[in-house]
């Protein structure tokens, strides 16, 4: 009798648990959604009050300090100075109420108000909510200047589509970054590592890396062979990107990039052009993710106009925000000459 109940009691406990899971899904939404609308009145009516006063600074700095004071003996923590701080920065920040979004927490406004750039702040704040970013991915895009390397080989019109639309790029060069962070690998910096050893962490990480690559990355393999002429080749990734409608093909290199590379790379993705394309889909794009790279190599070895092929840096570490952005202004500076020389 026992074995005839359990798929009734199996049944229902699934649907009693998806009740009940939908239920704090939704309390917990509500609680979110009451507890920013609230502190951003909080930072309203501190900026309306510190605006009163006769002394503006110092008036300010003493009236959070009573405040505080007083608000925590009645409810408790979380109401310090420099919480109060952050509530009045919110709505410095973020002036129009209606124009928050329900779907972030606290948590992630405290995260996007650091950022000091408007257009990537707006992008940041778009793609948290389109991509369900958790906190803690959203600190990672912040800290890794996602934004400002989607934005490199962008005109004013693109980058402000990217920080209005996201990155629903179809324009291969704006899918690739340069340089990549790699610091979920967990190798470390400066130690020795095979390719081979690079790409089993990426597999393990795969998640993270494709958060890294962008929108739209879908896995198809590693190791992927090609043969012809009797000959076998093997490369290291391969992704479809639904974006671009094309494939995606990654080479690892450990060391400094080679002609060699770019010509192997070459190889692969005039292969998959002629061999694996379909009706409607467009070229594939192939990137090697090199840990250096000269961009002589690049310049003289890859056709002018190249729309296929791409040389980009990996960084197995998190950059300090100075080197990213020396960087990023590095690469900059040689597609503006690339441009300049192409015009």
């Amino acid at each position: 009798m026992s074995s005839d109940l359990t798929p009734q009691t199996d049944r229902l406990f699934e649907q009693v648990r998806d009740i009940l899971s939908s239920a704090r899904t939704r309390a917990w939404r509500a609680v979110n959604e009451t507890m920013v609308a609230s502190y951003w009145e909080v930072g309203r009516a501190i900026v309306e009050e510190e605006q009163r006063g006769a002394e503006r600074a110092e008036y300010g700095s003493q009236l959070l300090a009573q405040l505080s004071k007083r608000l925590t003996s009645e409810f408790g923590k979380g109401y310090d100075a420099t919480n109060l701080r952050a509530m009045r920065q919110f709505f410095a920040t973020f002036p129009i109420r209606d124009a928050l979004r329900r779907e972030l927490t606290w948590t992630h406004y405290r995260l996007l108000m650091r950022v000091e750039n408007q257009n990537a702040r707006t992008y940041y704040e778009n793609e948290s909510v389109a991509a369900n970013w958790s906190t803690r991915e959203l600190e990672r895009q912040i800290n890794s200047m996602l934004f400002e390397r989607l934005a490199l080989s962008r005109d004013k019109d693109g980058i402000k589509v990217l920080e209005t639309e996201g990155q629903e790029s179809y324009n291969p060069a704006e899918l690739v970054k340069d340089p990549y962070v790699l610091e979920f690998t967990g190798i470390a910096e400066g130690t020795k590592y095979l390719e081979s050893d690079l790409e089993t962490a990426l597999i393990a990480k795969l998640e993270q890396f494709l958060l890294e690559l962008g929108k739209g990355f879908a896995f198809m393999g590693r190791q992927k062979r090609i043969s012809f002429d009797g000959e076998h080749f093997y490369i290291d990734l391969v992704f479809y990107n639904r974006l671009t409608r094309c494939f995606v093909l990654i080479d690892l290199k450990t060391g400094k990039l080679t002609h060699q590379d770019l010509g192997q790379m070459q190889m692969y993705v005039n292969y998959y052009q002629r061999e694996m394309m379909v009706e409607g889909e467009n070229p594939p794009i192939g990137i090697v993710l090199c840990a250096d790279k000269s961009e002589a190599v690049v310049r003289y070895t890859l056709p002018e106009n190249n729309q296929q092929i791409f040389a980009s840096r990996y960084r197995l570490h998190l950059p300090t925000e100075e080197e990213l952005a020396h960087e990023i202004q590095r690469e900059r500076e040689i597609i503006e000459r690339e441009q300049r020389l192409a015009g």
